[in-house]
């Protein structure tokens, strides 16, 4: 099915104008290129979503969910997904966070008292905040 793209619709988060200035050559970049550099562009800038029990559990254990620690969350996420992490724990000062990096979701969280002689499994990384 063809479709008529009008001047600057957002087609799958890229604008008709940056087709069309692929499609003339003006960029000298490929579609392709283009296309990685977005979904890429995306999933970095995802904000960390949590799951129903993880925000169960944030609640019940009183962790104090700070723009700081949402900050420093996000980061920890963010360069575990660089280095191809899938789930990872990030172990703060006071607590536990156990997230799913692909879906950018925090799947559970513990508060520092539980942290003392639990295992961790399915775990493919850690990062230390």
């Amino acid at each position: 099915m063809v479709q008529n793209i009008k001047n600057n619709q957002v087609v799958n988060g890229i604008r008709s104008s940056e087709l069309q200035k692929i499609q003339a050559g003006q960029r000298g970049v490929g579609f392709e290129q283009l296309l990685q550099e977005r979904i890429q562009q995306t999933q970095q800038t995802q904000e960390l979503q949590f799951s129903k029990h993880a925000k169960e559990r944030i609640d019940q254990r009183g962790i104090e969910m700070t723009s700081t620690l949402m900050n420093d969350l996000n980061n920890a996420v963010a360069k575990a997904k660089q280095k191809g992490a899938k789930d990872v724990v990030v172990i703060g000062p006071k607590e536990v966070f156990i997230v799913n990096v692909p879906n950018n979701i925090v799947v559970t969280t513990l508060s520092g008292a539980e942290m003392k002689n639990n295992i961790f499994t399915k775990i493919d990384s850690a990062v230390i905040l």
